[in-house]
């Protein structure tokens, strides 16, 4: 198809504002799905999104839509709404020319709608402002138009309203994609240049790479002339098909500058393909000229909460790193790297962007790969300097006993909230050591915080506590600011005096006492009982700052007894007490899996 007649977009907003609905709606119009198939979030077609009610992966398709007797192609990806996954909203955009920000007319502007819709107007893309759920009697169309004035400088009659849920209002978003978003740049007879934005692992085709063809254009026929070449890893291959989304893969014979598609490439290794590089086709008497350039990709995002994932089962190590590698071509946002623990055996280092990343990779390694993990308890990374040495820390237990500085992550919280609730926020965010820099009043008494807080502080059940004090309405949007000095202590779990390094934590100083307390009651509540006593032990340092026990099971060894002298009972129960003292010191304590899981939410 020709150059002018594509339009390339993404659809952002807040989640749960009705992205997905939209999108099941486009499809619809446009006739990519037939009615016989059709279900609510088709786009989400892992199973994990459509039972959490959210989109956890960004997905492309085609659409074809006729206006003013042209068909046009429409390219449309649907974007993740929470924060965790906003690198994937970041690679969506940069793979368009333009967007749909949606809003729900109920809730009005939030987080996420002010962190992606700032993000797209720094990419200079058209931004197709729609309130959505005007249907709804509690739709404050008026007012959530006022705000998005004030905030992104849209002009009123440039905001539509429709209902993604009864398809009210649809078709003049069609219309208005067309006649607003540019088509995109490029060179129709320039050399190939293909923007890989995320990719998939196939058993049989291989590596599948999903691009936008930013210059020239790739053709089926000569598969067997051309070989793929990545620039970034200079990996060099024969491609098997190309095609387009519709959603599901449909083989193509052409795909030409500013489509959007996939070539399936045949490779087996996942180290051969990133996020963000560059496809082009060499052959002998069409080799790469020095000077070529390849597209800008994109920023690489820095983990900030990292978890250790260990097989259950030892021999499963192997079979987890290769699961990594596989899904790390899906989700490039999450890191890893080799780890080996005392109490748990070997297995990987993890860096995600939040929790619920955590959370939603362990189970996708557990469903897809068929992997049993352990997590242990989350932490951030550090800095420490030792002698104007700088070194970054990702697992605690790396921390050297002597140094000159230590450093935290801090982050900057952008924190939206009905009025009334901004007492109990601020309450809450000075427990968490957090900082307020600046106070935004909106229409309709809604307020807009700023904050900076530590990471370390910001993991450890903010969120759910947010959500309790301001009765679910509060959300918040947070990114990384900077390093800061930290007076940092490490508490040591010990249980039967042998320390568990996989629960060892760093709390700030003036919290140590009370974390040590909560820590040991915790623990207290999840091991379970055994034959002999447990003693659980929080330590700093060698000192001991909390102690509980877990009594023992008991049998009544003088039930037999019915008579006699009392230096018979005292006889047996002597011998007792020794059997359980013996047990102890060979007794061997099986942590519960969830353990490391539950014991963050102290």
């Amino acid at each position: 198809m020709e150059k002018n007649q594509i339009r390339n977009f993404a659809i952002i907003a807040h989640i749960d504002h009705g992205k997905s609905t939209l999108a099941d709606r486009l499809l619809e119009f446009t006739g990519a799905v037939s009615q016989r198939i059709m279900q609510e979030q088709f786009l989400d077609q892992n199973p994990i999104s459509r039972e959490r009610g959210i989109t956890i992966k960004l997905a492309p398709v085609r659409l074809l839509y006729k206006y003013r007797q042209k068909e046009y192609e429409l390219n449309m990806i649907d974007t993740p709404g929470h924060v965790d996954f906003s690198y994937e909203v970041s690679r969506s955009l940069s793979s368009c020319e333009g967007t749909i920000l949606l809003v729900d007319a109920t809730q009005g502007i939030q987080a996420q709608t002010l962190a992606h819709g700032k993000l797209a107007q720094s990419l200079g893309l058209t931004i197709i402002p729609v309130l959505n759920k005007v249907d709804l009697p509690q739709a404050r169309i008026e007012e959530v138009t006022a705000d998005l004035s004030e905030v992104f400088g849209f002009s009123p009659d440039e905001i539509f309203t429709i209902s993604a849920k009864t398809g009210a209002g649809v078709d003049n978003v069609l219309e208005k994609i067309i006649t607003r978003i540019p088509p995109p740049d490029g060179g129709e007879n320039n050399r190939l240049r293909a923007l890989i934005f995320d990719s998939i692992y196939d058993e049989h085709q291989g590596i599948i790479a999903y691009v936008k063809i930013a210059d020239g254009k790739i053709e089926s026929k000569e598969k067997d002339r051309f070989r793929l070449k990545f620039l970034a890893t200079k990996t060099e291959n024969n491609f098997l098909e190309i095609g387009y989304f519709t959603p599901e893969r449909t083989v193509s014979s052409t795909l030409s500058t500013g489509e959007v598609g996939f070539i399936a490439t045949g490779l087996k290794d996942p180290t051969k393909v990133r996020i963000g590089d560059t496809i082009t086709v060499i052959n002998k008497d069409f080799p790469l000229p020095s000077n070529f350039s390849p597209l800008p990709g994109y920023q690489e995002l820095k983990p900030m909460v990292f978890f250790g994932f260990f097989p259950k089962s030892g021999n499963d190590f192997e079979r987890l790193k290769v699961a990594l590698e596989k899904l790390h071509l899906n989700d490039s946002s999450f890191s890893y790297s080799p780890e080996s623990s005392k109490a748990l055996g070997n297995g990987f280092r993890l860096g995600f962007l939040g929790l619920l990343h955590g959370e939603i990779i362990k189970e996708r390694l557990f469903r897809e790969f068929n992997l049993d993990l352990i997590a242990t308890t989350p932490n951030v990374e550090y800095q420490c300097l030792i002698n104007n040495n700088l070194i970054e820390i990702k697992n605690i237990d790396d921390i050297p006993p002597l140094y000159t500085e230590l450093r935290e992550p801090w982050m900057k919280l952008v924190i939206f909230t009905p009025e009334n609730y901004v007492g109990s926020i601020i309450t809450l965010c000075q427990e968490k050591r957090a900082v307020m820099s600046d106070m935004i009043y909106h229409q309709q008494q809604h307020t807009e915080m700023h904050w900076e807080m530590p990471l370390s502080e910001m993991i450890i059940n903010f969120y759910d506590r947010l959500k309790s004090v301001s009765s679910g309405f509060a959300n918040l949007d947070y990114s990384f600011w900077d390093f800061r000095k930290f007076e940092g202590k490490k508490l040591t779990v010990l249980i039967n005096q042998e320390p568990v390094d996989a629960l060892s934590v760093i709390v700030a100083k003036e919290k140590m006492d009370y974390y040590a307390r909560v820590m040991a009651q915790k623990l207290k509540s999840i091991i379970d009982r055994q034959q002999f006593e447990v003693r659980i032990q929080i330590a700093n340092n060698g000192k001991i700052l909390a102690s509980e026990t877990v009594s023992p099971f008991r049998k009544d060894v003088i039930q037999k007894l019915y008579g006699g002298d009392r230096t018979r009972k005292d006889k047996l129960l002597e011998a007792q007490k020794k059997g359980k003292k013996k047990m102890k010191q060979i007794g061997k304590i099986s942590l519960p899996d969830d353990v490391f899981v539950s014991f963050y939410k102290i």
